[in-house]
Order: C-alpha cells, then sequence, then structure tokens
C-alpha cells in the first residue's frame, strides 16, 4: 500500500472506533438492532478495504472496494437513523458525518483511480 491508501486506512480505522464508541450511548434495546448494524457496516468498511488489498487483480480489488463503499453509505444512514431517533448528540452525529464524508472521498477517488486504470489496459 502507498501512503494515500495508508492514510485512508488510518481514516476508516478512526471512524470504525469512533462508531464503536458512540453506540455505547445507544438505549440497550438497540443493542440487536441499530448498534448490531451501525457496528457491522461500519468494521466491513475497513475489513473489504483491506480484503481487496489482498486479492491479485484490480478489478477484484475494485470489486471489493464497491462493497466498502456500500458499507459506508449504509453506515451513514444508520447516523442519520441514530440522530433523528436522538441516540447520538448533534456534535456526536457532526463529527461522525465528518469522518464519514473523509473516508468516502477518499475511497471514491481510490475506486476511480483503479477503474481508469483498468479501461487503460
Amino acid at each position: 500500500m502507498n501512503s494515500y491508501q495508508e492514510t485512508l486506512k488510518v481514516k476508516m480505522d478512526s471512524f470504525v472506533h469512533f462508531i464503536y464508541r458512540i453506540t455505547k450511548e445507544f438505549p440497550r434495546e438497540e443493542l440487536y438492532s441499530s448498534v448490531s448494524q451501525i457496528r457491522r457496516a461500519a468494521l466491513s468498511v475497513i475489513l473489504n478495504y483491506i480484503e481487496g488489498y489482498a486479492r491479485n487483480g484490480t478489478r477484484s480489488r475494485v470489486a471489493f472496494l464497491d462493497i466498502s463503499y456500500g458499507s459506508l453509505m449504509e453506515a451513514d444512514y444508520l447516523l442519520s437513523f441514530a440522530k433523528d431517533e436522538r441516540y447520538i448528540t448533534d456534535e456526536f452525529y457532526s463529527e461522525a458525518k465528518k469522518l464519514s464524508h473523509e473516508v468516502g472521498a477518499m475511497l471514491y477517488t481510490e475506486i476511480r483511480n483503479l477503474k481508469n486504470s483498468i479501461n487503460q489496459v
């Protein structure tokens, strides 16, 4: 991995840890629903990214990064849901959305660059 990819991985890691931290404050009855779902989605972002870079071949890598991006969008919706249900504060929501946006922009750029490299071959 190059420095851009490492930076993205670090941001993804920060996002996952932040999600885990804020979901500790969710109501107990949400443990097996929204807490579980947002944690799985957030973990899926970084895990699919890592798995993509463990694979040989750019097409396979792009497929895993696309899954990673989809999981980020899932987590993003669940953050909005949590805010609307008042499970998280506006401050936590803003911080989580900032991290999500940063990860999303970098991940989208990575996917686009990989797709462009495929099309040039």
